[in-house]
C-alpha cells in the first residue's frame, strides 16, 4: 500500500470506527450476564425530557407518564373504563337541593314553607295522580328542611366602571326569604322541573334576587343585580360526593396518606399563585370537609357530571407543600417566602408521592430513575426498576431496542408492516384517544379571520400526509372528541382539499396577490411561522408539507423545531407562536372545558389558541351540568359543529399507535400456593397495554403459554 492510499484510508478507517462507536450498544445478553438485575429493570426511551414532576402542575405527556408512576389519585379507570377506587376504598354520591320560596307568591297567600312540605309528604305518599318520572324524582328526596327567613351580611371585591380599575370591597345587606333544602339519595338535575307538577308554578315563578340586596355604597345596576343572583340563586344543586379512604396507605417517606392530603391538593389547584392548569376541574367545588382522617366530602356549587373522574388527579403530600414547608425551603435558598410558591419548589424534581414507584434520581435531558415502592398498598411492582431516558432521535431508539438497553420501542408508521410480523416480539396496536393538529393563535392577524383559518385548512392535503407520513396508519379527524365515542359527530365531513377554494376565501377575506407573487393585504403580506418540537419526525413532516402548501397559493410561512422544554414553557404556555403543530392525548369523558372555554385562555391555561365563542361557552358548561348521556351526546354534538366551523385549529388526524416488546416480558402474578403464573400481555379498552404494567416482569426465555384457554 502506498503512503498516499495509507493516508487516506487511516482518517476513512477511523470514520468508521466512530460510527460503528456511535451505534454501539451492548446486547441484552451482554447486560444480563453477571447482572441479573438488569432482568428486573424497565427501561423506556423518549424523545421528550419531562418538565415538572407535580400532577397539579405539568400538562406535558412527558411528566404525566412519570407522574402516573409516583403518584395516586382517589380514582382511575379500569379496563373497561368503568370508574374503580384507587386511594378511595368507596365513595358515595347524594345531593342537596335548595330553592327559595318566591316572596311575592307568598305574600299574596301562595305556599309558605310549610305548605311547601305538606304538599311534597301528600305527593310521596302517593295520594295524588302524579306522572312517572316525578313520582321517581320524589322517591330520591330523604329529608325536607325549612330555613326560615334571615338577613346577612357578605362583603365583596369588585371593579366599577370599565373593569379596569383597582378592586374595592363592597359590603351588601341581604334579606334572604324562606329557603327548603331537599336532601337527595342521588343527584337529580331535574328534581326542580319536576317538583313543578307537585308544588304550583308559583312557587318558582322567578323573582328579582336585586331587590332583596342592598350595597353599601352606590353600585352599577348591572353589577348588583350579578351578585345579587350568585348571593339569592332561586335555585341551587350541591352534589356531594364522599370518598372512604384506604386505611394504612402511606407516602414513600412513610408519612400516612389521609384525608387533609386530598383537600390540600385541592387547595394547592385552586390557589393562583400556582398557576395550575387543572383550576377549571376543580373550580366547581364549594368545599372540601375532612369529618375524620380517612373521609372527604366534597360539595359542588352546581351540576359537575365529571366530578368522580377528576378525583384521579395524583395527591400531594401536605406535609411537604404547605405554607410552612414552602417557607422553610424559601428561607434555605435565600429566596424570598413571600413570594415563594410551589412552582418554585424543589419537590417538583424531587417528588414524594404513594405510587407504585418512589423517585430516585433525574439527570435533565438523560434520564429520570424510579425504584418500586415496597409498600405499596396494591402490593409491590414485580419491575424493582424503572428508567427514562431521553433519546431524541428516533433512530437511535430503534437501535437500542433492538440491543435490548430499552425495553419497548414506539414503531414508526413505516415500519409497522415489517414489525409486526417480527417473531421476536410482541406487537401491540390500535386507534389513538386523541388527535393531531395545527393550532392558530386567534389573538394574532390573520388568525382571528375564520374564512383564513378554514382556507389554511383547506390548503392542506391531509390523505397525503395519512398515506405518504403515516404509511396508512392514520384516520381523518373533524373535532375534538374522542373518535371512538359517540360524543365525536361522524356526520361532520373533514375540509375538502381544494387550494381553488382556499384562494377563493382568502380573496374574500382581503387577501390578494401581489407583484412578486405572495398574498398580500393593506400592502403587508401574509407571513407567519409554524412551529413544533424536536425528536418527532412525523411533526416534522408535516411542518414541511403544510409549509409548502401554503407557499403554493402564496403564503410565506417560515418554519422553527425546537426542543421539547422551550418550544412547551416559552411557546405553548405563554401563547409566544404564530401556529404550531401539536396533539392531545384524550380522556374518555367529554369535557373539555380547560381546552375550549374561553375562560381558559390565559398563560399557562390549555385553551392557548385562545379560542373564545359564546355558544361554544354555553355548551361546554350544559356537557358538564348534564347527566343524562344522550342529552349530553347531543350537546358535544353541537358542540363539535361549531369548532368544525370556526376552525380554530386544522384538525389533521387520529394516529394508530404501535408499539413493541421483547417476547420474553410478560404478566406473573402469583397463584394460591404461592407459584408465579405467567399470562400474555393484551391491550384494553384504555387505548394501551401497559394497563397491568406493575405486574410485568422480564424472564430470561419465553414461558410457556400451552396451558393458556
Amino acid at each position: 500500500m502506498t503512503v498516499k492510499r495509507l493516508l487516506l484510508w487511516v482518517p476513512l478507517a477511523l470514520m468508521l470506527f466512530l460510527v460503528q462507536a456511535y451505534f454501539w450498544v451492548p446486547s441484552y445478553e451482554e447486560q444480563t450476564r453477571g447482572n441479573p438485575e438488569r432482568l428486573e429493570s424497565f427501561i423506556t426511551g423518549s424523545i421528550g425530557d419531562a418538565s415538572m414532576l407535580n400532577p397539579i402542575l405539568s400538562a406535558d405527556s412527558a411528566s404525566s407518564e412519570i407522574n402516573a408512576l409516583v403518584f395516586e389519585g382517589l380514582l382511575d379507570r379500569d379496563e373497561d373504563l368503568r370508574l374503580r377506587g384507587r386511594l378511595a376504598e368507596s365513595w358515595e354520591i347524594r345531593e342537596e337541593a335548595w330553592f327559595y320560596l318566591n316572596p311575592a307568591a307568598a305574600q299574596t297567600g301562595g305556599a309558605g314553607g310549610a305548605e311547601v312540605v305538606a304538599r311534597l309528604i301528600k305527593a310521596r305518599g302517593g295520594l295524588l295522580d302524579l306522572p312517572p318520572e316525578v313520582v321517581e324524582s320524589l322517591a330520591y328526596i330523604q329529608g325536607v328542611e325549612v330555613l326560615p327567613a334571615r338577613t346577612f351580611i357578605e362583603t365583596r371585591k369588585v371593579r366599577q366602571g370599565s373593569g379596569e380599575g383597582e378592586e374595592t370591597g363592597i359590603e351588601l345587606t341581604v334579606h334572604a326569604p324562606e329557603r327548603i333544602r331537599l336532601s337527595l339519595d342521588r343527584v337529580d338535575p331535574e328534581i326542580f322541573e319536576r317538583l313543578r307538577t307537585v308544588l304550583g308554578e308559583e312557587v318558582f315563578a322567578p323573582f328579582q334576587s336585586a331587590d332583596f340586596v342592598e350595597a353599601s355604597e352606590p353600585i352599577e345596576e348591572a353589577l348588583l343585580a350579578r351578585l345579587a343572583e350568585e348571593l339569592l340563586p332561586q335555585t341551587e344543586h350541591n352534589p356531594i360526593v364522599t370518598f372512604r379512604l384506604r386505611p394504612g396507605v402511606r407516602f414513600h417517606d412513610g408519612h400516612p396518606v389521609t384525608a387533609a392530603d386530598v383537600r390540600f391538593t385541592y387547595e394547592a389547584i385552586m390557589d393562583p399563585r400556582n398557576l395550575s392548569p387543572r383550576v377549571s376541574d376543580y373550580e366547581p367545588v364549594k368545599s372540601v370537609e375532612v369529618p375524620d382522617p380517612l373521609t372527604v366530602r366534597i360539595v359542588y356549587k352546581r351540576l359537575y357530571s365529571p366530578a368522580l373522574a377528576s378525583w384521579g388527579m395524583g395527591i400531594l403530600p401536605e406535609h411537604l407543600l404547605n405554607a410552612e414547608a414552602l417557607k422553610r425551603e424559601a428561607a434555605e435558598r435565600g429566596m424570598d417566602p413571600e413570594a415563594f410558591s410551589m412552582r418554585q419548589s424543589r419537590f417538583n424534581r424531587r417528588p414524594v408521592g404513594c405510587g407504585p414507584f418512589v423517585f430516585k434520581e433525574w439527570l435533565s435531558d438523560q434520564h429520570i430513575e424510579l425504584t418500586r415502592f415496597e409498600d405499596y398498598w396494591e402490593g409491590a411492582p414485580n419491575y424493582r426498576r424503572y428508567v427514562y431516558r431521553v433519546i431524541p432521535d428516533l433512530l437511535t431508539q430503534e437501535m437500542e431496542f433492538y440491543a435490548g438497553t430499552v425495553d419497548n420501542y414506539a414503531v414508526q408508521p413505516h415500519q409497522v408492516e415489517r414489525l409486526s410480523r417480527d417473531p421476536r416480539f410482541q406487537s401491540f396496536s390500535g386507534v389513538s384517544f386523541g388527535y393531531t393538529y395545527i393550532a392558530y393563535n386567534l389573538r394574532r392577524e390573520p388568525f382571528n379571520d375564520a374564512r383564513v383559518r378554514r382556507a389554511l385548512g383547506m390548503a392542506i392535503d391531509v390523505e397525503k400526509i395519512i398515506r405518504f407520513v403515516l404509511y396508512g396508519q392514520g384516520e381523518r379527524i373533524t373535532g375534538p372528541f374522542v373518535k371512538q365515542t359517540d360524543f365525536y359527530d361522524h356526520s361532520i365531513e373533514p375540509l375538502p382539499y381544494d387550494p381553488e377554494a382556499a384562494l377563493a376565501l382568502l380573496a374574500e377575506a382581503g387577501w390578494r396577490r401581489g407583484p412578486e407573487g405572495w398574498l398580500e393585504k393593506g400592502g403587508r403580506r401574509l407571513q407567519f411561522t409554524l412551529i413544533t418540537n424536536g425528536g418527532n419526525d412525523t411533526r416534522k413532516a408535516i411542518l414541511a408539507i403544510a409549509q409548502d402548501a401554503w407557499k403554493q397559493i402564496g403564503i410565506d410561512v417560515r418554519t422553527d423545531i425546537l426542543e421539547w422544554s422551550v418550544f412547551i414553557e416559552e411557546r405553548v404556555n405563554k401563547q409566544d407562536f404564530d401556529a404550531l403543530v401539536l396533539g392531545w392525548s384524550m380522556g374518555v369523558d367529554p369535557d373539555l372545558f380547560q381546552i375550549w372555554h374561553s375562560s381558559q385562555t390565559k398563560p399557562f391555561h390549555l385553551n392557548f389558541a385562545g379560542f373564545a365563542n359564546e355558544a361554544a361557552d354555553d355548551l361546554i358548561l350544559r356537557i358538564r351540568e348534564t347527566y343524562d348521556h344522550d342529552r349530553q351526546v347531543r350537546y358535544c354534538n353541537d358542540l363539535h359543529a361549531i369548532i368544525a366551523e370556526e376552525q380554530p385549529y386544522t384538525f389533521l388526524y387520529v394516529g394508530k399507535w404501535t408499539a413493541i416488546l421483547d417476547q420474553r416480558i410478560v404478566i406473573q402474578r402469583t397463584d394460591a400456593s404461592g407459584d408465579p403464573v405467567y399470562e400474555r400481555i393484551k391491550p384494553t379498552k384504555t387505548g394501551s397495554y401497559t394497563f397491568h404494567f406493575n405486574r410485568w416482569i422480564k424472564l430470561p426465555h419465553v414461558p410457556d403459554f400451552a396451558a393458556e384457554g
